[in-house]
């Protein structure tokens, strides 16, 4: 195996050949240039994908995120058989180098879906892009209805470019994104009347009347294809007809957001245009402008977690209810980013307890409110950039405030069943990365004090391993799922 270092040179030398000569097509065929007219500069004419022979070698330049065992889903083949092809990736690698020249063994699939990419992964995340940018300064020099909208979310009456910010961060989702999905489906930013009805984004559950709690809706299921590709989960797309479309092995988790999230409503010939040059992409191009141009990879290569502890002071022995789940949102869409945690005698019900939930890790508090307590691990006050911790679940009495600087094993506060339907008493925690929600299982598992966390069949089954030992997830206090912090 190279060394990472050697990795990197042998990386940045293919980078610099690659840039001296046309970009590879790996066996696609320009189709014909469309005839759409853009704000910005006019989108290159899409691939053809032929039928591929069964393991055929193709060209393939690694995008921000991708991790093998997500490719080896995309391409239909198997992880081994891209190691093969790639030598120079390192057996412990877990994201791959963002512009990482390789070869994937393809094995064809019908019903492949278009290969025109929407929007660039970083430009996605409530992330480094998004810092300095002012959506309510935003949403005010437009004269759509957006700018006059008020709303009830998260307790309190919002303005319209509040309500996009308090979605934005709790889902980890550009603002700038969910203005643009607003504008294409219902003018928000350029239209002087709101849309008639109750369900102006289109899905038609009273659960999800109104503007906030569509947004809310959108925010969920967008989410569920960003990381649902983004994870190899997501492999395809029914659409409303009952015709399947399996995402290009190509494309990005942006693009294929939108497509899930388009597909779940939309006739075939709506779907189409929406996420195609003419779509939510021509939307996003004449608010904010050539997104390409803007992309700046946010997960670096072979990212790695910092050493985590338990949520629990040392020597404390609590049990392990809950099994990778959503971070945020409803409990079975993806990602299974958060775990729970409970102290063993309050396993069910909303008893009250004075056992505190403590740091990971050293790090500011960023956000303090009802239910959540945000910890940012760099320090940085920004909970947009870097390594960050949710917390869910913490009691009003007794939680940190923002801005508490905070040493590993600290109190955070209580857990209770308070910021969301819960069945007990705990502490639910996920991690972030610039951003991007970091999934319980997979390339870069959630590891606390050396157990590290695999996913179940179903949300909140799953299990902790630490060597031979396994503690299963569950919402009881058997001594089987419990589990003692710094031993």
């Amino acid at each position: 195996m190279l060394h990472f270092k050697k990795f990197l040179l042998h990386l940045s030398l293919l980078l610099v050949l690659a840039a001296c000569v046309p970009p590879a097509s790996g066996e696609l065929t320009p189709a014909p240039a469309t005839a759409t007219v853009f704000s910005g500069p006019t989108p290159t004419g899409l691939p053809q994908r032929p039928k591929y022979d069964p393991g055929q070698l193709v060209d393939y330049v690694a995008q921000t995120g991708d991790t093998l065992p997500a490719l080896a889903v995309h391409f239909n083949t198997q992880v081994e058989e891209i190691r093969a092809a790639n030598p120079q990736i390192p057996r412990d690698a877990t994201t791959m180098p963002p512009g990482m020249p390789m070869k994937i063994p393809i094995y064809y699939l019908p019903f492949w879906g278009t290969p025109f990419k929407i929007l660039p992964d970083s430009l996605y995340v409530d992330g480094p892009s998004a810092v300095g940018f002012n959506t309510g300064a935003f949403v005010a020099s437009h004269p759509g209805w957006l700018k006059d909208f008020v709303a009830y979310a998260g307790g309190a009456n919002r303005s319209g470019a509040g309500m996009v910010d308090y979605v934005a961060r709790n889902y980890s989702i550009s603002p700038r994104l969910l203005l643009a999905l607003l504008e294409y489906q219902t003018g928000a930013l350029s239209q002087p009347s709101p849309p008639a009805g109750a369900y102006p984004l289109g899905e038609q559950d009273y659960n999800y009347a109104g503007v906030y709690l569509q947004l809310v809706w959108a925010a969920g299921m967008l989410n569920n294809g960003y990381y649902g590709w983004r994870t190899g989960r997501l492999d395809s797309l029914v659409h409303t007809d009952g015709t399947l479309e399996r995402p290009d092995p190509w494309q990005n988790a942006a693009s294929v957001a939108f497509q899930y999230y388009f597909s779940l409503h939309l006739s075939k010939e709506d779907y189409d245009r929406a996420v195609g040059p003419d779509g939510v992409a021509r939307a996003y191009r004449q608010l904010f402008g050539d997104p390409w141009q803007d992309d700046r990879p946010h997960i670096p290569v072979s990212l790695q977690q910092p050493a985590l502890s338990f949520p629990f002071p040392d020597g404390q022995t609590w049990a392990f209810t809950g099994g990778p789940h959503t971070g945020w949102g409803s409990f079975s869409l993806n990602p299974w980013a958060a775990v729970d945690f409970a102290p063993p005698a309050l396993v069910g019900g909303c008893t009250p307890t004075d056992l505190p939930a403590v740091a990971v890790g050293d790090g500011k508090v960023v956000r303090s409110e009802t239910g959540v307590v945000m910890l940012d691990l760099d320090g940085d006050g920004d909970e947009r950039t870097g390594w960050d911790i949710l917390y869910l679940h913490i009691a009003t009495n007794g939680r940190v405030p923002a801005g508490t600087l905070l040493h590993q094993g600290d109190p955070i506060g209580f857990p209770s069943c308070e910021g969301g339907e819960v069945t007990g008493t705990h502490v639910h925690i996920a991690r972030k990365y610039n951003g991007e929600w970091i999934p319980a299982d997979g390339s870069l598992a959630f590891d606390l004090e050396g157990w590290i966390v695999h996913n179940g069949e179903a949300p909140y089954q799953g299990t902790l391993t630490r060597g031979t030992v396994t503690v299963p997830a569950c919402v009881c206090s058997v001594a089987a799922s419990q589990v003692t912090a710094g031993k």
